[in-house]
This record gives C-alpha cells, sequence and structure tokens, in this order.
C-alpha cells in the first residue's frame, strides 16, 4: 500500500502539525515503508505460534508472607531520645 501526499496532508492536519513540502514528502517515504514492512509481517505463517507476553520469562517475583519474630521494642526505644508510653515522642511540627 502507497501513501499519498493527500494522506499525509489529511493526518498531518488531524494531528495539527504544520509540515513543510519536503518533511511531507519525506513522511510519505517513511509511512509508505512502515506500512510494506506491515504487508511483510502479515504475509507471515503464525499459524500455532502462542501471543508473545512478555520477552523475558516472568514469574511472581514477591516473597511468602510468613509471620515472624519481630524486634522488641524496648530494645529499639531504648536508642530514642525521647520517648512516651511505648512510642518515639517527636515535636510536633503541624498545626
Amino acid at each position: 500500500m502507497k501513501i499519498s501526499f493527500e494522506t499525509v496532508e489529511y493526518v498531518a492536519g488531524l494531528a495539527r502539525l504544520n509540515l513543510s513540502e519536503k518533511e511531507k514528502e519525506m513522511m510519505v517515504v517513511s509511512m509508505s515503508g512502515i506500512l510494506e514492512y506491515m504487508d511483510k509481517l502479515n504475509s507471515l505463517d503464525t499459524e500455532g505460534v502462542k501471543p508473545l507476553e512478555h520477552v523475558e520469562p516472568m514469574s511472581n517475583v514477591f516473597r511468602k508472607d510468613v509471620v515472624a519474630e519481630s524486634f522488641d521494642r524496648d530494645s529499639i526505644l531504648a536508642n530514642a531520645p525521647d520517648k512516651e508510653e511505648g512510642a518515639f515522642r517527636v515535636p510536633k511540627i503541624v498545626e
């Protein structure tokens, strides 16, 4: 399929592009090449080929959610400069 000069002007108008005459000629050649390549791809026999989802094999990267022992609150708060009722105490920053 060949792209005509008028088609390029129409598409450029839809995209609100102001192309020079030279740019329009370059687009005719470029768009025609793209469509020729797509026609070549469409002619390939893809019967029995599964659609590609990812280039690399993917697997679940999340770890199992396992309940484990946590840090001891008293040992963590031992390093706190100021604490109150088992929590860090910090200056108020929002009025």
